[in-house]
């Protein structure tokens, strides 16, 4: 059980208009940029990204219903950008996990707390 969609939908419109702006540069936090399924529409959507073994691991607090994660799903990838480097990325695929042993320490309270057991998982081209 992630967080609600009305909670998406407010930060969709209000919060990510802030973090677009921190979310290239920070540790943590990413933009990914992504087309619209039906649409072709280019989108940029901040996340929060970890590194894993190698592997790119998104924290899906929305669940993997996410309009962009079906996007980078059905594209079979997507672009990202992260202090200040850009990663092309593919072979998406959404993990069940309710360890969240893969998240750094505070990260992991969060997702515990909110229930946020699947993340997406990418690998660099």
């Amino acid at each position: 059980m992630a967080l609600p969609r009305s909670v998406a939908r407010f930060n969709r419109v209000v919060t990510n208009q802030v973090s677009r702006h921190v979310a290239t540069i920070l540790p943590g936090f990413a933009m990914v940029e992504h087309r619209g399924r039906r649409s072709g529409k280019a989108y940029r959507t901040p996340v929060n990204v970890f590194v894993v073994d190698g592997r790119y691991r998104f924290a899906l607090t929305y669940g993997a219903q996410s309009d962009w994660v079906r996007n980078v799903v059905a594209a079979g990838g997507c672009t990202i950008v992260a202090r200040r480097r850009t990663v092309h990325l593919s072979d998406p695929s959404v993990v069940t996990d309710s360890t969240h042993s893969w998240a750094p320490a505070g990260v992991r309270t969060v997702l515990r707390a909110i229930s946020a057991d699947q993340y997406l998982e990418c690998s660099p081209d």
